[in-house]
């Protein structure tokens, strides 16, 4: 919340601040001034003074709370964005280097047709992720001003999330049996558009982070109280407990950004974080349940969110009548 605040409200507590230790120290003048000079000669009115001195110094006292409070976020964010700054600029030059090496060899010497071909192919991957760092970051951008740029729509998530496991396997080449799918029929009522946000950062984090051999098993399914539970399961570092909150922060990564062996900007989570928010869906992360070690993202939707299917709902009117 901090972050959002505009100059005004520090600006306007450090001249609070000011005000009220000025009146604070007039008031200890005129209390010693009148001590020396053999006390007051109205109780009421010291009591007043001393009762009026002590609102100003618990005042005082929180606003340089709320100060400090200011300083270190402000501390932190600034710490995220020069984070940012690493990530986007190694983000950029990476694919950029890449696409003028391949494109300089391509122009100088003759290469054979399917040194060629690899060479395209290459290309293609650089520029899908350079595009998908510039929609990331158009992304934030939009769901930071809280635009809708379109209408909700029904979203069946069985196929979206088997699509996006295709495509994030095909991204990263892994072998097609790495993401295990254990999906049960579901569709929702949401802006596709941001369904593809939350669940494509979610798996992509998944694959890409998980172990050597990668595995990663996406669940849906429908609890007691007619919620979506959406589990994203993979097997590898994963995340320690104490920065579980704080990874969904904007430009928040774990480690050194000039070290990772990951690409990213620490964008996807922040994402996933404000989409379910709009959504008001939870998400959190847990320990996995099907390997010693990884991580699982939880996303679990409102019962609001789903839309029944004229099969699902006679298969449960029929229940229902037995």
């Amino acid at each position: 919340m901090f972050e959002r605040w505009s100059l005004k409200f520090p600006i306007t507590l450090g001249v609070v601040l000011i005000v009220l230790l000025v009146l604070l120290t007039i008031g200890w003048i005129m209390l010693t001034i009148s001590s020396a000079l053999g006390g007051w000669q109205h109780p009421a009115m010291f009591w007043t003074m001393l009762a009026l001195g002590t609102s100003f110094l618990v005042t005082v006292l929180v606003g340089v709370v709320m100060y400090l409070t200011l300083t270190v976020r402000t501390i932190n964010l600034n710490q995220r964005q020069t984070n940012f700054i690493d990530a986007v600029t190694h983000e950029l030059k990476s694919p950029i280097a890449s696409l003028k090496l391949y494109l300089q060899t391509l122009t100088r010497q003759t290469v054979s047709d399917e040194e060629r071909s690899a060479f395209h192919q290459y290309m293609m991957e650089d520029v899908q992720r350079l595009d998908q760092l510039i929609n990331h970051l158009l992304a934030a951008a939009r769901l930071e001003r809280y635009e809708q740029v379109s209408r909700t729509e029904v979203v069946d998530l069985n196929e979206l999330l088997g699509t996006l496991a295709e495509d994030v396997a095909e991204q990263y080449h892994v072998a097609p049996g790495t993401v295990r799918l254990e999906l049960q029929p579901c569709s929702i009522q949401a802006v596709s558009d941001e369904a593809v946000i939350l669940f494509r950062n979610i798996i992509d984090n998944a694959v890409k982070y998980a172990g050597d051999p990668p595995q990663v098993a996406i669940r849906l399914y429908r609890d007691t109280r007619n919620r979506v539970v959406i589990q994203v399961e993979d097997n590898g570092r994963g995340i320690p407990a104490a920065l579980r909150r704080h990874v969904f922060g904007r430009f928040v990564r774990v480690g050194d950004e000039l070290v990772r062996d990951r690409p990213g900007t620490g964008l996807g989570l922040y994402l996933v974080r404000t989409i379910a928010q709009r959504w008001r869906a939870t998400v959190r992360i847990r320990d996995p349940m099907g390997w010693r070690q990884g991580t699982m993202f939880e996303v679990v939707l409102p019962a609001t969110m789903v839309v029944e299917s004229r099969t699902q709902s006679a298969v449960q009117h029929s229940d229902a009548s037995r």
